[in-house]
Protein backbone atom coordinates (compact mmCIF):
# COMPACT_ATOMS: atom_id res chain seq x y z
CA UNK A 1 0.00 0.00 0.00
CA UNK A 2 1.27 3.51 -1.46
CA UNK A 3 2.13 5.96 1.27
CA UNK A 4 -0.40 8.38 0.05
CA UNK A 5 -3.25 5.45 0.93
CA UNK A 6 -1.80 5.14 4.42
CA UNK A 7 -2.23 8.88 4.56
CA UNK A 8 -5.77 8.94 3.19
CA UNK A 9 -6.45 5.54 5.49
CA UNK A 10 -5.66 7.81 8.30
CA UNK A 11 -7.56 10.79 7.54
CA UNK A 12 -10.95 9.23 6.53
CA UNK A 13 -10.58 7.51 9.77
CA UNK A 14 -10.14 10.87 11.59
CA UNK A 15 -12.88 12.61 9.70
CA UNK A 16 -15.11 9.29 10.59
CA UNK A 17 -14.21 10.28 14.47
CA UNK A 18 -14.11 13.94 14.42
CA UNK A 19 -17.39 14.12 12.93
CA UNK A 20 -19.07 11.17 15.21
CA UNK A 21 -17.77 13.11 18.73
CA UNK A 22 -19.23 16.21 17.31
CA UNK A 23 -22.56 15.07 16.50
CA UNK A 24 -23.01 13.72 19.92
CA UNK A 25 -21.75 17.62 21.61
CA UNK A 26 -24.07 19.30 18.94
CA UNK A 27 -27.51 17.51 18.25
CA UNK A 28 -28.78 19.14 21.42
CA UNK A 29 -28.92 22.33 19.69
CA UNK A 30 -32.55 22.41 17.20
CA UNK A 31 -31.90 24.62 14.08
CA UNK A 32 -34.51 25.84 12.12
CA UNK A 33 -34.61 26.85 8.51
CA UNK A 34 -37.72 28.64 6.60
CA UNK A 35 -38.52 27.49 3.23
CA UNK A 36 -39.72 28.87 0.00
CA UNK A 37 -42.72 25.83 0.78
CA UNK A 38 -45.09 24.28 2.79
CA UNK A 39 -44.03 20.47 3.02
CA UNK A 40 -46.20 17.49 4.54
CA UNK A 41 -45.11 17.12 8.62
CA UNK A 42 -42.68 20.06 8.37
CA UNK A 43 -44.57 22.70 6.90
CA UNK A 44 -42.82 26.27 6.27
CA UNK A 45 -40.05 25.43 8.33
CA UNK A 46 -37.85 22.83 9.02
CA UNK A 47 -36.42 21.76 12.34
CA UNK A 48 -33.40 19.30 13.29
CA UNK A 49 -30.82 18.74 15.45
CA UNK A 50 -27.79 20.35 15.22
CA UNK A 51 -25.88 17.02 14.77
CA UNK A 52 -27.27 16.39 11.43
CA UNK A 53 -24.71 17.53 9.43
CA UNK A 54 -21.84 16.51 11.17
CA UNK A 55 -23.17 12.79 11.54
CA UNK A 56 -23.91 12.81 7.48
CA UNK A 57 -20.27 13.09 7.18
CA UNK A 58 -19.86 9.53 9.00
CA UNK A 59 -21.34 8.29 6.00
CA UNK A 60 -19.69 9.83 3.89
CA UNK A 61 -16.21 8.69 5.54
CA UNK A 62 -17.32 4.93 5.77
CA UNK A 63 -18.81 5.39 2.11
CA UNK A 64 -15.01 6.57 0.92
CA UNK A 65 -13.77 3.51 3.59
CA UNK A 66 -15.86 0.88 2.03
CA UNK A 67 -15.02 1.77 -1.63
CA UNK A 68 -11.24 1.99 -0.60
CA UNK A 69 -10.52 -0.99 1.91
CA UNK A 70 -13.39 -3.19 2.17
CA UNK A 71 -16.45 -3.90 3.94
CA UNK A 72 -14.25 -5.62 6.82
CA UNK A 73 -12.44 -2.76 7.06
CA UNK A 74 -14.99 -0.58 7.51
CA UNK A 75 -17.37 -2.65 9.66
CA UNK A 76 -13.79 -2.81 12.11
CA UNK A 77 -14.01 1.16 11.35
CA UNK A 78 -17.57 2.03 12.46
CA UNK A 79 -17.73 -0.67 15.30
CA UNK A 80 -14.47 1.02 16.82
CA UNK A 81 -16.41 4.18 16.70
CA UNK A 82 -19.27 2.35 18.35
CA UNK A 83 -17.53 1.93 21.64
CA UNK A 84 -15.80 5.21 21.46
CA UNK A 85 -19.02 6.90 22.21
CA UNK A 86 -18.66 5.03 25.35
CA UNK A 87 -15.83 6.68 25.85
CA UNK A 88 -16.85 10.41 25.18
CA UNK A 89 -20.03 9.19 27.71
CA UNK A 90 -17.66 8.40 30.49
CA UNK A 91 -15.27 11.20 29.82
CA UNK A 92 -18.41 13.57 30.10
CA UNK A 93 -20.13 12.05 32.82
CA UNK A 94 -17.07 11.88 34.82
CA UNK A 95 -16.19 15.45 34.92
CA UNK A 96 -19.91 16.28 35.63
CA UNK A 97 -19.39 14.42 38.48
CA UNK A 98 -15.70 15.80 39.69
CA UNK A 99 -15.66 18.18 42.44
CA UNK A 100 -16.08 21.66 40.88
CA UNK A 101 -14.44 24.83 42.00
CA UNK A 102 -17.48 27.16 40.77
CA UNK A 103 -20.33 25.50 41.83
CA UNK A 104 -22.53 28.18 39.54
CA UNK A 105 -20.91 26.93 36.73
CA UNK A 106 -20.70 23.38 37.37
CA UNK A 107 -24.53 24.23 37.50
CA UNK A 108 -24.43 25.35 34.10
CA UNK A 109 -21.93 22.65 32.62
CA UNK A 110 -24.32 20.02 33.41
CA UNK A 111 -27.25 21.57 32.15
CA UNK A 112 -25.92 21.80 28.94
CA UNK A 113 -23.62 18.52 28.86
CA UNK A 114 -25.88 16.00 30.71
CA UNK A 115 -28.96 16.23 27.91
CA UNK A 116 -25.97 15.30 25.82
CA UNK A 117 -26.39 11.20 27.40
CA UNK A 118 -30.19 11.31 25.68
CA UNK A 119 -28.13 12.32 22.28
CA UNK A 120 -25.30 9.72 23.28
CA UNK A 121 -27.92 6.57 24.21
CA UNK A 122 -30.04 7.68 20.88
CA UNK A 123 -27.37 7.76 19.01
CA UNK A 124 -25.31 4.62 19.95
CA UNK A 125 -28.89 2.75 19.00
CA UNK A 126 -29.13 4.11 15.63
CA UNK A 127 -25.09 3.95 14.98
CA UNK A 128 -24.53 0.39 15.08
CA UNK A 129 -27.80 -0.17 13.32
CA UNK A 130 -27.40 2.49 10.54
CA UNK A 131 -23.50 2.26 9.86
CA UNK A 132 -23.41 -1.47 9.51
CA UNK A 133 -26.80 -1.36 7.40
CA UNK A 134 -24.66 1.23 5.27
CA UNK A 135 -21.60 -1.01 4.63
CA UNK A 136 -23.90 -4.13 4.12
CA UNK A 137 -25.83 -2.66 1.81
CA UNK A 138 -22.64 -0.57 -0.02
CA UNK A 139 -21.01 -3.93 -0.57
CA UNK A 140 -24.56 -5.70 -1.73
CA UNK A 141 -24.83 -3.39 -4.39
CA UNK A 142 -20.74 -3.25 -5.27
CA UNK A 143 -21.57 -7.34 -5.92
CA UNK A 144 -23.99 -6.52 -8.18
CA UNK A 145 -22.66 -3.77 -9.95
CA UNK A 146 -19.00 -4.06 -9.56
CA UNK A 147 -16.58 -1.17 -9.76
CA UNK A 148 -18.84 0.37 -11.77
CA UNK A 149 -21.83 2.67 -10.37
CA UNK A 150 -20.10 4.21 -7.26
CA UNK A 151 -22.72 6.87 -7.18
CA UNK A 152 -25.62 4.23 -6.90
CA UNK A 153 -23.83 2.19 -3.79
CA UNK A 154 -23.32 6.02 -2.00
CA UNK A 155 -26.51 7.54 -2.39
CA UNK A 156 -28.47 3.93 -2.03
CA UNK A 157 -26.59 2.57 1.11
CA UNK A 158 -26.60 6.01 2.48
CA UNK A 159 -30.05 7.30 1.83
CA UNK A 160 -31.43 3.72 3.34
CA UNK A 161 -29.00 4.02 6.32
CA UNK A 162 -29.84 7.62 6.75
CA UNK A 163 -33.55 7.06 7.03
CA UNK A 164 -33.04 3.99 9.79
CA UNK A 165 -30.92 6.43 11.79
CA UNK A 166 -33.02 9.30 12.01
CA UNK A 167 -35.71 7.35 13.23
CA UNK A 168 -34.17 5.25 15.62
CA UNK A 169 -31.77 8.76 17.34
CA UNK A 170 -34.79 11.11 17.36
CA UNK A 171 -37.22 8.81 19.28
CA UNK A 172 -34.74 7.14 21.50
CA UNK A 173 -33.07 11.08 21.85
CA UNK A 174 -35.88 12.99 21.78
CA UNK A 175 -39.18 11.12 23.23
CA UNK A 176 -37.99 7.83 24.86
CA UNK A 177 -34.79 8.87 27.03
CA UNK A 178 -35.88 12.19 28.52
CA UNK A 179 -39.22 10.17 30.04
CA UNK A 180 -36.91 7.84 31.47
CA UNK A 181 -33.72 9.46 32.43
CA UNK A 182 -35.94 12.84 33.50
CA UNK A 183 -33.44 15.03 31.91
CA UNK A 184 -33.45 16.89 28.86
CA UNK A 185 -36.00 18.93 26.67
CA UNK A 186 -39.50 16.71 26.08
CA UNK A 187 -41.26 16.95 22.64
CA UNK A 188 -44.70 15.68 21.50
CA UNK A 189 -45.01 13.91 18.68
CA UNK A 190 -45.89 16.29 16.45
CA UNK A 191 -42.36 17.98 17.11
CA UNK A 192 -40.72 14.32 16.50
CA UNK A 193 -42.22 13.66 12.88
CA UNK A 194 -40.58 17.20 12.07
CA UNK A 195 -37.58 16.41 13.56
CA UNK A 196 -37.63 13.04 12.09
CA UNK A 197 -38.27 14.66 8.46
CA UNK A 198 -36.31 17.67 8.86
CA UNK A 199 -33.17 15.78 9.62
CA UNK A 200 -33.30 12.90 6.85
CA UNK A 201 -34.31 15.25 3.94
CA UNK A 202 -30.85 17.21 4.95
CA UNK A 203 -28.76 14.23 5.25
CA UNK A 204 -30.31 12.90 1.51
CA UNK A 205 -29.81 16.29 0.45
CA UNK A 206 -25.90 15.67 1.60
CA UNK A 207 -25.86 12.08 -0.30
CA UNK A 208 -26.73 13.83 -3.43
CA UNK A 209 -24.40 16.30 -3.37
CA UNK A 210 -21.27 14.71 -1.83
CA UNK A 211 -21.58 12.15 -4.46
CA UNK A 212 -18.53 13.63 -6.54
CA UNK A 213 -16.30 14.00 -3.47
CA UNK A 214 -16.30 10.26 -2.39
CA UNK A 215 -15.25 9.65 -6.40
CA UNK A 216 -12.88 12.69 -5.44
CA UNK A 217 -11.49 10.97 -2.67
CA UNK A 218 -11.35 7.52 -3.98
CA UNK A 219 -9.48 8.30 -6.80
CA UNK A 220 -7.47 10.46 -4.90
CA UNK A 221 -5.91 7.46 -2.84
CA UNK A 222 -5.58 4.92 -6.22
CA UNK A 223 -8.89 3.61 -6.57
CA UNK A 224 -10.13 0.15 -4.71
CA UNK A 225 -7.77 -1.72 -3.01
CA UNK A 226 -9.74 -4.56 -2.57
CA UNK A 227 -9.73 -8.01 -3.81
CA UNK A 228 -12.75 -10.06 -5.14
CA UNK A 229 -12.75 -11.75 -2.57
CA UNK A 230 -14.01 -8.54 -0.41
CA UNK A 231 -11.01 -9.22 2.12
CA UNK A 232 -9.37 -5.93 1.68
CA UNK A 233 -8.17 -4.45 4.76
CA UNK A 234 -7.02 -1.20 6.48
CA UNK A 235 -2.85 -0.89 6.11
CA UNK A 236 -0.59 -3.10 7.22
Amino acid sequence: MSERSQVGSVALVALFVTALTTAQLTASKLLAFSLPVELPVTGAIIILPGAALAYALTFFASDCYSELYGRRAAQVMVNVGFVMNFVLLALVWSTILAPAANPESASQFRAVLAPGTNIVLGSLLAYVVSQNWDVLVFHRIREATGESMLWLRNIGSTATSQAIDTVIFVGVAFYVAPRVLGFGPRFEIPVILSLIVGQYLLKLLIALVDTPFVYAVVAALGGSQIGADDEGWAPE
